[in-house]
């Protein structure tokens, strides 16, 4: 292994075994056993399904991880992304050693402290003080290195009037403050979070990335990060790795690993899946046939940054309604911020009637708007002043802007936010 690399995982794959028997029944041991002594390979490593928890299958045997490898460096923050079910967490264990892996090897350099759930670690019955030392313990430290560590670990954690205490007298949030502290402050060479910071205020959270962020660049550690939250992947993570049904999808740059996963989701891109969300309203004076982008099927909707980008709307007025108001919030996906709502009646002076019939309309975005990154499409369609018709969180169409590249690519692919609208310049002579 490279004295660059400190972590390596070769071919690591996780078989469990459904049902109430976890670990399989004595006749599968027994057979396992006798091909093992005359020098097989276990039997039931030939069986087993791919793990999609929204599919049943067949077999018994479920792959939770399959044929995973990858390499850390000293220093990197690989983000860990995918969606509940792909593995991620079944990883991190292999990885902390808390599981052994069905085929495959960890290598690694240093020690690992992990946060796999809250409290990982913590005996209840012990007060946070003494889980501190307990933990420092685990990690190979002397009582005087962890002494040494002591005050900053209470004061980062933010539970000085609770150190004394029993941690099963906690909150969820206090205790993962503690655990976050320990983990951080006890100096491992790698440090291993699972979505754990999740469950701390906004505060804490801020202080955590803060913190991991200084472990990385300023002392050289190793992070490796799993969250749902993208925008914390991405200020936090240099490199991600994307999972899907335990299989090692992507492995690469973070807003790549981001964009293909905030992708990565069909059904929130079918048109179809519009036709039935809306048909089951049947509101009585609105019905929404379709939202195109681009007149493309919208699984397809991957525009340039130089591209302009139309919003077709196709609806029909079951009866004359006054002040009807369409529009849409455009979202940053990475983010989870809206970049702004507009109406398209934004600019009218008076209320209008309109009356039955079908109808088509169409908002476009501006070129050279939008750098490069994944958005959402919300619709945000509604009676004025009186209610909303549609406005639903989950009916997002997900459009995706790519850096157009040349001799500028650099730069525009460097440039922070997510707008670069092209202003007015001119030069001012003296």
């Amino acid at each position: 292994m490279s004295k660059d690399i400190i972590l390596k995982a070769e071919n690591i794959s996780k078989q469990y075994r459904l049902g109430q028997v976890g670990t399989g029944t004595l006749s599968h041991d027994f057979n396992r056993w006798w091909y093992k002594i005359r020098g097989k390979e276990d039997p039931y490593l030939k069986i087993g399904e791919t793990n999609d928890r929204s599919t049943k299958g067949e077999s018994d045997y479920v792959w939770a991880l399959q044929d995973i490898s990858f390499e850390v460096k000293r220093g990197e923050v690989l983000g860990i992304i995918g969606k509940n079910g792909a593995g991620k967490s079944t990883l991190l264990k292999i990885l902390s050693k808390v599981t052994a892996p069905t085929t495959g090897s960890i290598k690694s350099r240093g020690r690992i402290a992990s946060l796999l759930e809250v409290g990982t670690g913590f005996n209840p019955e012990l007060t946070g003080r003494e889980n501190v030392y307990l933990n420092g313990a685990i990690l190979g430290m002397t009582k005087k290195e962890i002494t040494s560590k002591l005050e900053e670990i209470i004061d980062f954690s933010g539970c000085q009037r609770y150190i004394d205490t029993p941690v099963k007298r906690y909150s969820s949030g206090m205790t993962v403050r503690l655990a976050f502290a320990v983990a951080a402050f006890l100096e491992p060479e790698i440090l291993v979070i699972d979505e754990v910071l999740a469950v701390g205020d906004a505060e804490f959270q801020k202080k955590a990335i803060g913190k991991m962020q200084d472990i990385s660049k300023g002392e050289g550690r190793t992070v490796l990060f799993v969250s749902h939250n993208m925008a914390a992947v991405k200020s936090l993570c240099t490199r991600g790795i994307v999972l899907e049904n335990g299989k090692l999808k992507f492995d690469g740059n973070i807003d790549e690993s981001i964009n293909l996963y905030l992708n990565s989701d069909k059904n929130n891109f079918d048109s179809n899946f519009l036709d039935e969300y809306i048909r089951d309203q049947n509101d009585e004076y609105f019905n929404l046939k379709n939202i195109k982008v681009r007149q493309k099927n919208v699984s397809d909707c991957v525009f340039y940054t130089n591209e302009t980008i139309s919003i077709h709307f196709d609806y029909t007025i079951v009866k004359e309604v006054l002040g009807l108001r369409i529009g849409f919030d455009l979202i940053d996906l990475n983010t989870e911020t809206i970049i702004f709502r507009s109406f398209h009646d934004d600019l009218e002076c008076e209320i209008q009637l309109i009356g039955k019939g079908q109808y088509c309309i169409t908002a476009t975005i501006p070129a050279n708007l939008l750098t490069s990154g994944s958005f959402g499409i919300k619709p945000a369609i509604g009676i004025h002043n009186k209610r909303w018709i549609i406005f639903d969180d989950n009916l997002i169409i997900k459009i995706s802007v790519m850096n157009i590249g040349g001799l500028n690519s650099a730069f525009a692919d460097s440039r922070p936010g997510v707008i670069s609208p092209e202003l007015l310049w001119c030069n001012i002579e003296n």
